[in-house]
C-alpha cells in the first residue's frame, strides 16, 4: 500500500505533466480534473496512514543510498503534502475558469502545474541533500515558466529575473552540498545528523551551512535578497501568484529549517541565528510598509508575502540554544505561520484577481464602488487579511502567539516589538485596500461579475485559514510526528 501512495505522490503527477503537454487547453483542464482528485485521495491516505501509525524512512524501490532515493515520510512532510493537495486543487479549478483557452501559451499551464506539483512533493519528502536540491530546480523552472506565461514583456522580464535569482541561490546551496558530502561522505540528512551526533566524524566548519542558508534565503525572497519576487508575483496570472506565494517560496524555507534543525545545533551559533532573525524582522518592518505604499493591488498583496516570510526565520533564533520545550514550541508556531500564510495569501491573491477582473485594472483607487457589485470576492480577502494581521481566532493569531511564548520564554524579548509591529501594519495596507473599495466617488455603475465559482473558491480557502486557529491542537499532534528511528 505504502508503495502505491509513494508512487502516486511523486510519478503520477509528472505522468499527468506529460500527457497534458500532449493536449490542448480543454482536454488538459479534463485531464487535470481527474489528476487533481487522484493525488487529493493519494495524498490524504499517506496522512492518514501517518497519522496512524507514526512516520518512516522510505527507500524507494528498497534501494540504499547513494543509489536508491530516501524518503523521509513524518507528520510535518506530509502536513505539507496535504497542504499542497488542498492549495494546488482550489487554484488549479481556479485556473481552469479563470485562464483564457483561446490564448494559444494558456495550455502549457497544465503541464507546468503538474511538474511544479511533482518537484513540491518531491521536496517535503526528500531526504537527502542531492535529490532535495533536484526538487528545488524542477519547481523553479516550472515557476519561472509559470511567470512567463503572462504573455507581457513585462512578464518576460519578471521571469528572467526570477531564474537568475533561481539560478545564483542553487548555486550556493549546491556548493554548500558538495562541501558538506566532501566532510562527511553522505548526502543523506539522517545520516550527516547521526555522525555528528556520535562524534565519528569532526562536526567541521559553518561555511557549508551558511552556504546553503545563503542560496536557500535568495530563493525564499528573504530581505534584502527580495527584489525578484513582487514583479514575479505582481505580473502573474492571479491562480499563478498564488501558487508562487502559497507554496513555491515556502519549499526553499522548508529546506533551510530541515537543515538548520538537523545540522545547526553542530554548525550553527547565537551570531548566525541571530542575524537571520533580524533580516527576517527587517522584511517584515519593510515588506509591511512598501505594501502599504503600492497602487496596484497585486503588488500589495506581493510585498505583503515578502512581509509574511520575515516572521519564518524567527524559527532560527528561536529555536538555537534554548531548550527542547521552547524549540518545539517555536516550530510549532512556525510551521503554523507557513500553512495560514499558504491558504490566506492563496486566497487573497484569488480575490485580488476577481476584484481586477471586475473593475477591469489593477490600481487600488479604481476598486472605488465595487463593494456594492463584488462583496463575496472583497470578503473573502478580508478574511484572508485578517490571518495575516493575527487576530483570534484565526491560524495566524495561534502562530503568533506560540511565537510570543517562545520569544518570552527564551529571554529573546525583543522580537515582540516585530509581531506587534508586523500586525500593525498588515491591518493598515488590507484596511487600506477596504477604505477604497467603499469609496463612491465615480459615477461608474458597470461592473463585470465574474462566475460565482471564481468567488467561493477564495472564500473557501480565507475560511480554512480563519479555522485553522480552532483546531491548531490536533493538527500540531500529527505534525510532530517523527520518522521511525529519529530523535522525538
Amino acid at each position: 500500500m505504502t508503495l502505491w501512495l509513494m508512487a502516486g505522490l511523486l510519478f503520477t503527477p509528472l505522468a499527468w505533466a506529460v500527457l497534458t503537454l500532449l493536449l490542448d487547453f480543454s482536454k488538459g483542464r479534463v485531464v487535470t480534473w481527474l489528476g487533481i482528485l487522484v493525488q487529493v485521495l493519494v495524498s490524504l491516505g499517506l496522512w492518514a496512514a501517518v497519522a496512524s501509525d507514526g512516520g518512516f524512512l522510505y527507500l524507494l524501490g528498497g534501494w540504499q543510498a547513494p543509489l536508491g532515493i530516501e524518503l523521509r515520510v513524518d507528520g510535518l512532510a506530509v502536513t505539507f503534502v496535504l497542504l499542497t493537495a488542498l492549495v494546488a486543487a482550489a487554484c488549479g479549478w481556479h485556473a481552469s475558469i479563470y485562464l483564457d483557452p483561446g490564448k494559444p501559451w494558456h495550455r502549457y499551464f497544465w503541464p507546468l502545474f503538474w511538474f511544479l506539483w511533482a518537484g513540491l512533493n518531491a521536496v517535503w519528502l526528500g531526504g537527502d541533500l542531492f535529490n532535495l536540491y533536484v526538487g528545488l530546480e524542477l519547481i523553479s523552472l516550472a515557476a519561472v515558466g509559470l511567470v512567463a506565461l503572462g504573455g507581457q514583456a513585462d512578464a518576460l522580464r519578471a521571469a528572467i529575473r526570477y531564474l537568475m535569482a533561481a539560478l545564483l541561490g542553487s548555486l550556493a546551496y549546491l556548493l554548500g552540498v558538495a562541501l558538506i558530502y566532501g566532510q562527511f561522505g553522505t548526502l543523506s540528512l539522517a545520516g550527516v545528523t547521526e555522525l555528528m551526533n556520535s562524534g565519528d566524524v569532526q562536526s567541521g566548519l559553518t561555511f557549508p551551512l551558511i552556504l546553503m542558508l545563503l542560496g536557500l534565503a535568495l530563493k525564499t525572497a528573504l530581505f534584502p535578497m527580495h527584489g525578484w519576487l513582487p514583479p514575479a508575483h505582481g505580473i502573474a496570472r492571479s491562480p499563478v501568484s498564488a501558487l508562487l506565494s502559497a507554496l513555491v517560496v515556502k519549499a526553499s524555507f522548508y529546506i533551510a529549517a530541515r537543515l538548520w534543525l538537523d545540522l545547526g545545533g553542530h554548525l550553527g551559533g547565537y551570531v548566525l541565528a541571530q542575524l537571520i532573525g533580524v533580516l527576517g524582522s527587517l522584511a517584515v518592518i519593510w515588506g509591511s510598509w512598501l505594501a502599504f505604499r503600492q497602487v496596484k493591488l497585486k503588488q500589495v498583496v506581493a510585498y505583503s508575502s515578502v512581509a509574511q516570510i520575515g516572521y519564518l526565520f524567527l524559527l532560527f533564533p528561536l529555536t538555537w540554544g534554548v531548550t527542547e520545550a521552547i524549540s518545539q514550541q517555536a516550530q510549532q508556531g512556525i510551521t503554523l505561520q507557513v500553512v495560514s500564510h499558504a491558504l490566506a495569501k492563496a486566497a487573497m491573491f484569488l480575490a485580488a484577481g476577481n476584484l481586477i477582473m471586475s473593475v477591469g485594472s489593477n490600481r487600488v483607487d479604481a476598486l472605488a464602488g465595487v463593494s456594492r457589485f463584488l462583496p463575496f470576492s472583497l470578503f473573502s480577502f478580508g478574511l484572508a487579511g485578517v490571518s495575516l494581521m493575527g487576530l483570534p481566532p484565526t491560524g495566524g493569531f495561534a502562530a503568533k502567539w506560540l511565537l510570543l511564548q517562545a520569544s518570552l520564554a527564551s529571554g529573546q524579548w525583543w522580537w515582540l516589538g516585530v509581531l506587534l509591529a508586523g500586525g500593525l501594519l498588515s491591518a493598515a495596507y488590507v484596511f487600506r485596500v477596504y477604505r477604497a473599495s467603499f469609496i463612491e466617488a465615480t459615477d461608474t455603475d458597470q461592473f463585470y461579475h465574474p462566475s460565482r465559482s471564481l468567488e467561493v473558491i477564495p472564500m473557501i480557502l480565507a475560511l480554512l485559514s480563519l479555522g485553522l486557529g480552532l483546531v491548531a491542537e490536533p493538527v500540531l499532534s500529527v505534525m510532530s510526528l517523527p520518522f521511525e528511528g529519529a530523535g522525538p
